[in-house]
């Protein structure tokens, strides 16, 4: 596959400054409230025995692939995902993409790596429906506008009335791309157990790994600007949104250069498919209620698990 052009970027306006981030103003708590009631919608949970199949997992990872792959073909070129690829899943209802422009990168190094990972998103994508052949979900409908700004809020990282662009500058986006690599990284880290062919595993491994190589990158970066208290912030909701204390952020145990997000063993995270869904979704569910879209998948993904119970 040819690597993607960058395009020129356009000047953006006001938003998350550097020194704004380093400072940390107004982050000492996180501001979630009713998660249910802020961001998620819920309603009556029934019990059900769920029976899948590998496919039904890489599906789940295609949803996400989705996400990250429009966020970053937009933040490096301008142009969506249907712009470098014509095949297209059939199962599941198709959806647009509200949101993403090119990002006004100052950063060389920074802009290339963004486009490193858009092109590693792309081709996961492509991989993915490729391998599921007429068995792979289309695109669900994605929000890359009120997500952000809605997170933000929850995250103390602005307040109500204020809106948070991730396009708008350098420092907006690497905060954007932190909410989605360590999802990846534990999503995947946590259907590993699901998977039952030594192909499908090995392909999963291997996607883990990339997915590790792009968390470290952005957390690298995010260190060196002093965002630590905002990462963690991040990462605070994330837990708490996953109903479970498996995420730091970038400046914890007294070291402000975290590049990775792993336990006491040295091993990443791993998430079931509804705490994933939990923090996309942007709601934890209450105990009887079950969340079945929201936040970035304003109608929910697509696919055999495309809910959470409380």
């Amino acid at each position: 596959m040819a690597e993607l052009e960058m395009l020129s970027a356009t000047a953006g306006g006001s938003g998350l400054s550097r020194r704004g981030v380093m400072k940390g103003a107004g982050l000492g708590a996180v501001a979630l409230g009713t998660a249910g009631g802020v961001m998620g919608s819920s309603t009556a949970a029934s019990a059900q025995t769920v029976t899948y199949t590998d496919a039904d997992i890489l599906n789940f990872a295609l949803n996400l692939e989705y996400l990250e792959a429009e966020y970053y073909l937009r933040a490096t070129t301008g142009q969506p995902l249907a712009t470098y690829t014509s095949v297209t899943g059939t199962v599941g209802t198709p959806g647009g993409v509200v949101g993403g422009s090119l990002v006004p990168f100052q950063n060389p190094a920074l802009a290339y790596y963004a486009l490193r990972i858009a092109n590693d998103e792309l081709s996961h994508v492509k991989f993915l429906r490729d391998a599921l052949g007429s068995a792979a979900i289309t695109e669900p409908e994605i929000d890359l506008v009120d997500s952000f700004t809605n997170l933000a809020i929850a995250a103390g990282l602005i307040v109500q009335g204020q809106l948070f662009n991730p396009f708008e500058n350098e420092v907006n986006f690497l905060l954007g791309a932190y909410i989605f690599e360590d999802v990846g990284v534990t999503a995947y880290a946590g259907a590993a157990s699901l998977l039952t062919t030594p192909a499908n595993l090995a392909y999963a491994a291997s996607v883990l790994a990339t997915e590790g190589y792009h968390a470290g990158a952005i957390r690298g970066y995010l260190s060196q600007i002093g965002a630590g208290v905002a990462t963690n912030a991040i990462s605070a909701l994330r837990a708490k949104l996953a109903n479970a204390a498996d995420d730091n952020g970038t400046a914890v145990t007294g070291n402000p250069y975290n590049f990775n997000n792993v336990d006491y063993n040295g091993q990443v995270y791993r998430r079931t498919t509804e705490q994933v869904l939990n923090i996309v979704y942007g709601a934890a569910p209450a105990a009887g209620a079950t969340v079945s879209k929201g936040l970035f998948f304003p109608v929910g993904v697509n696919g055999l698990f495309n809910s959470s119970s409380g």
